[in-house]
């Protein structure tokens, strides 16, 4: 076959263009073996900074790594009114009574139980009598109204009711009766002043002596021979008159002297004073 100037021409260009598809896949190699390498320089970038990120690679391991915690959150409950709540203290100031003013008033029941609660062997002292004393003072040189006093009939009663054997009432004995035959001597207890010499409805024959410290004493019951008058300054131990019958209110008793005493207008035991 003959070569012609075609022929050649397409011969060279089809050389031509092998070498420019030579040359483009040298070029397209090259760029991709420079994009390859900085591809990798990128990657060891990422990678050397990954070690120190929190975002570290999936297939390494890693101890000690903090759990995950969730936060709780409380909710306030709001309250639903919007007016404000205003509290006040108020100091109270406690009032001290004195204790004189204080006034306890005890049922009569409650008082009673209290009373019946209480030991015996306390002493209970009962209110006193203005018309009797619990506690009399002595006379000076006393000496006792008949010469044996151990025969005593009927006792001081104070405000204690008796009864009265003559009469059958029950009242009280302010004096103490002594049993004597009739005709014995009857004698001052203690210096004295005779006030009153009379015969008494109820008493008989009565001789009052004053003994001027506030001692009274009496001697009823008497014989109407009498050995005193009015006036007369006595002695302890004079004597004033005779046991007698002449007391209506004891004459149910046997002869005796009926013998009373007062302190300042108070009657008192007559062994009191005479023992």
């Amino acid at each position: 076959m003959k070569k012609n100037v075609l022929t050649e021409n397409k011969i060279k260009g089809s050389k031509g263009f092998y070498v420019a598809l030579g040359i483009s896949a040298v070029m397209i190699g090259a760029a991709c073996l420079f994009a390859y390498g900085e591809g990798e320089k990128i990657t060891e970038s990422h990678l050397n900074a990954g070690i120190n990120s929190p975002d570290t690679a999936v297939d390494k391991k890693y101890n000690n790594v903090p759990k995950s915690t969730t936060t709780a959150y409380v909710v306030a409950q709001i309250p639903t009114t919007t007016e404000p709540v205003i509290t006040t203290a108020v100091q109270v100031q406690a009032e001290t009574i004195p204790i004189e003013e204080i006034i306890i008033e005890t049922p009569e029941e409650e008082f009673n139980e209290v009373v019946a609660d209480i030991d015996p062997i306390e002493e209970v002292i009962a209110p006193e009598d203005d018309s009797v004393e619990t506690v009399s003072p002595k006379l000076d040189n006393v000496k006792p109204p008949l010469a044996d006093i151990s025969n005593v009939l009927t006792d001081f009663s104070g405000t204690e009711l008796v009864k009265n054997e003559t009469t059958g009432s029950w009242q009280t004995h302010n004096g103490t009766d002594f049993s004597a035959e009739a005709g014995s001597e009857v004698y001052a207890i203690s210096n004295g002043e005779v006030t009153s010499v009379k015969k008494d409805a109820l008493w008989g024959i009565t001789v009052t002596v004053d003994h001027h410290n506030g001692f009274i004493s009496k001697y009823c019951n008497l014989a109407e021979d009498l050995s005193v008058q009015e006036g007369d300054n006595l002695v302890s131990g004079d004597v004033i008159g005779l046991v007698g019958q002449t007391a209506d209110i004891e004459s149910a008793l046997e002869p005796h002297l009926h013998f009373e005493i007062t302190h300042n207008s108070t009657f008192t035991d007559p062994m009191s004073i005479i023992r």
